[in-house]
């Protein structure tokens, strides 16, 4: 368990940069009621995924009053945010890009703690602001909807958002602390089979029972699940199963998602799902679509920007651990497919708290999540704050991603 506070104010910052890193943190310091106001009203206002009207106008405000030009919405989601503030130094690079998430989940709320990841990229962005008359570039903050569903930065990306970016930058809560992120890639699939309607009981077999199709689909992936390898997933719902017992279902919708930690081989997987839909639609004599969407892709972490904020984070005495073998899936992984990007984690509650809980729900607006947010706002700006000082490790940053490097082991 990490510490519950972080002394912002006098803690000595890593070097180098040590002087601009101890004015970042005294201004996150300065600025936290408004930091951690907006990450409690976030968390008390859950909004899913694409719907995020509240949060994101919250965000766009919070950047409004900092300074920054803001497009909101911005590209072809209603509920993105672009915030850009303009270096002192002039010069077009680098562009570094802040983010941040505030989507929640249905049913749930805020269980994946992203309002302190909203309320952490604000923090940063604020930072940054006060230090843009020395700075060079850009800083360009990027409020991304849709995480959890849809894989809102994927539309993002489209949209040309992240063109010029040189880096990307997102904090995320977590159980541990730990900077290299690993992700396994995945997808949403929107299964509906379609049958026929009959009475149950009088003519059942008139009907061709679309709810039938679904326990078959079921049924294939449970026994598929022997021959995966034990670090992919294929998990669902049922959505739509008939309207009354009396009825033999004509329609019935489920909701799957299907990961791997090797594109090549969800690729293969992708397909095999879809084969198994189509056996389950032929088995009862029903017709099938299959709609996938929200792709995500495995995460290309990049160590020399990732080195850097372990480096920051140690001189708050969070210890950098090794990456989780538990692995969940984040658009994240796409911004990191086309730029140095990396994901940190950082524990804002006890090990073994499972994400997507109440538990992690009631944690990201605990005392300690809260001193959690401050502190990835710190870290994240500062570390923003070396790839504005330092061309050159914007250069190894830029090499690194475009060099062969092997994988990190699956």
């Amino acid at each position: 368990m990490i510490a519950e506070t972080f002394d912002l104010a006098t803690t000595v910052p890593a070097e180098p940069f040590a002087e601009g890193k101890v004015r970042i943190a005294r201004a996150v310091e300065a600025h936290r009621g408004e930091i951690l106001e907006l990450s409690h009203r976030i968390h008390a206002d859950p909004e899913p995924a694409f719907e995020e009207f509240h949060a994101s106008a919250a965000v766009a405000e919070a950047l409004r009053r900092h300074g920054y030009v803001v497009e909101h919405p911005v590209g072809s989601l209603a509920t993105a945010v672009r915030g850009r503030l303009a270096g002192g130094r002039g010069g077009d690079r680098p562009r570094i890009g802040i983010l941040a998430e505030y989507d929640a989940l249905p049913g749930l709320g805020h269980g994946c703690g992203h309002n302190t990841m909203a309320a952490s990229g604000v923090g940063a962005a604020i930072a940054l602001a006060e230090m843009t008359p020395e700075l060079p570039g850009e800083i360009v903050f990027l409020g991304t909807p849709a995480e959890e569903r849809g894989s809102g930065k994927a539309h993002m990306i489209r949209d040309g958002l992240f063109e010029g970016l040189d880096a990307a930058l997102l904090f995320h809560p977590s159980d541990t602390s730990y900077v290299t992120c690993r992700l396994l890639a995945s997808e949403d699939v929107y299964v509906t089979f379609h049958g026929l309607q009959a009475h149950a009981a009088s003519e059942p077999w008139m009907g061709r029972n679309a709810l039938d199709a679904l326990i078959v689909l079921f049924s294939a992936v449970g026994l598929w699940r022997q021959q995966l390898r034990p670090d992919v997933r294929v998990h669902g719902i049922v959505q739509e199963g008939g309207t009354a017992a009396n009825i033999i279902p004509a329609r019935a919708k489920a909701w799957f998602m299907v990961r791997s930690p090797r594109e090549a081989e969800y690729l293969e997987m992708r397909e095999r799902f879809r084969e198994m839909c189509e056996a389950a639609a032929a088995a009862t004599g029903c017709t099938v679509e299959v709609a996938f969407d929200g792709g995500a892709s495995t995460m290309n972490h990049n160590a020399t920007i990732g080195d850097r904020f372990a480096g920051n984070m140690a001189a708050y005495g969070v210890t950098d651990l090794p990456p989780s073998d538990y692995l969940g899936s984040s658009d994240m992984g796409n911004v990191s497919q086309i730029l140095p990007t990396i994901h940190p984690s950082i524990a804002i509650c006890a090990e073994g708290t499972p994400g997507h809980s109440i538990d992690f729900r009631e944690a990201a607006i605990s005392p300690l999540g809260d001193e959690v947010t401050l502190l990835a706002a710190t870290l994240v700006a500062q570390t923003a704050y070396e790839l504005f000082a330092d061309p050159t490790l914007v250069e190894a940053a830029w090499q690194e991603f475009r060099s062969e490097r092997p994988a990190p082991p699956a």
